[in-house]
């Protein structure tokens, strides 16, 4: 039940999604395949400091994406409010 997930701390929609959009796919393993080159080519130093990069990128895209999920829920609950305790016309 999503309220007994909600009240256990268990309620994480990003853990629950799987992509299994082809064109998602394609992307992540173009990244992967990138990695390796780079990997391949450059002194360790320099491919740390990539993984850093990576890091903190995909540290701001979990931001932003909790950002947009929140702006989301207060959204679609506004309109439960309006839907449900709006005039009607």
């Amino acid at each position: 039940m999503i309220l007994e997930d909600l009240y256990y701390g268990s309620l994480r929609p990003n853990e629950r999604m799987k992509p299994n959009d082809p064109e998602s796919r394609r992307i992540n393993q173009r990244i992967i395949d990138s990695l390796q080159m780079l990997k391949e080519r450059l002194p360790q130093e320099d491919f740390d400091q990539v993984e850093e990069l990576l890091e903190l990128h995909s540290e701001s895209c979990s931001l932003h994406s909790a950002l947009s999920f929140i702006q989301g829920y207060k959204v679609g609950a506004l309109m439960m409010i309006e839907v449900f305790g709006g005039e009607r016309s």
